[in-house]
């Protein structure tokens, strides 16, 4: 079990470090968007860079902070029913749905990104939304990983709601 509970642990701090990462890339949104604006709007004067920095940087901050906010329990829900649940309902219904919903639909969608993002090395992929064409591969490769953290914090969840039901005790 302290091999499990130190796996889960790192799982989590991993979830922390790329939350904390992704907070830097909101910042970079609000810097970017401000120069775009005074530079288009105060002195006509527009970059080819912007957007495509704006696209990629909230791409980042969605797909890093997607484990960190499944670590806190802080996504959005829509709560029904869930809030008047004794605790080991709520474990025995997050089992139920991430078996159900979120693992086949993450398995999936991180399939994806990985072949996504191997296929942008493999060909030098550009980004083709403005006349910057930045390179792609870095940022499908961001979001394959911030994908697998996802899954991974998850996967972590789902064993602390399994031994939280069958011990009827906390794994941490």
């Amino acid at each position: 079990m302290p091999a499990l509970q130190t796996s889960l642990k790192f799982i989590d701090r991993m979830s922390t470090w790329s939350g904390g990462i992704g907070k830097w890339f909101a910042f970079l949104l609000v810097l970017v968007g401000t120069y775009e604006t005074v530079a288009r709007h105060f002195f006509n004067a527009p970059t080819i860079w912007a957007y495509d920095s704006l696209c990629m940087a909230g791409g980042v901050t969605y797909l890093l902070g997607a484990s960190y906010a499944y670590l806190h329990n802080s996504h959005t829900r829509v709560d029904l029913i869930y809030h008047r649940l004794s605790p080991r309902k709520k474990a025995f219904m997050d089992v139920v749905c991430a078996l159900l919903f979120f693992f086949p639909l993450m398995g999936v969608m991180l399939k994806l990104a990985i072949e996504w993002a191997w296929r942008a090395w493999k060909i030098h992929e550009v980004m083709f939304n403005s006349f910057w064409y930045p390179p792609a591969a870095p940022y499908r490769t961001v979001f394959a990983l911030g994908l697998l953290l996802l899954v991974l914090q998850a996967l972590a969840k789902l064993i602390r709601d399994i031994h939280f039901l069958l011990r009827g005790k906390s794994l941490d």
